[in-house]
């Protein structure tokens, strides 16, 4: 019995497919990040991930506790333009009312994805 060959690799540009169209260019990536303070509770985080990502309470727990233990949390990586979207409406959020010293919502950054 005969072994199977693998077919040959079939390489091409990164700007042209084997089939001669163009392949779309992709966008460069950015974190969007959630950074750790004392004036937030895990509530407020909770809540925040769940209104402005959709993140389920589970979710959104694990991410506290992240952010908690290690000072920041990736919260999403996207394009530039919806990574900043999601920076603004963190910092738009509003203040923790269950922490009486909060002055106002969390900090967060984008960062690119090297």
């Amino acid at each position: 019995m005969k072994a199977a060959t693998a077919e040959p690799e079939i390489t091409t540009s990164q700007e042209e497919q084997a089939d001669g169209r163009q392949k779309p260019k992709r966008q460069p990536r950015y974190n969007v990040v959630l950074w750790d303070d004392d004036d937030h509770s895990y509530e407020y985080v909770i809540r925040m991930l769940k209104e402005l990502f959709g993140f389920p309470v589970e979710k959104g727990l694990e991410l506290a506790r992240e952010v908690d233990h290690s000072g920041k949390v990736i919260c999403l990586t996207t394009t530039l333009e919806h990574a900043e979207l999601k920076r603004d409406q963190i910092h738009a959020y509003g203040k923790d009312q269950l922490i009486a010293k909060c002055k106002g919502s969390m900090s967060s950054t984008i960062q690119p994805v090297v």
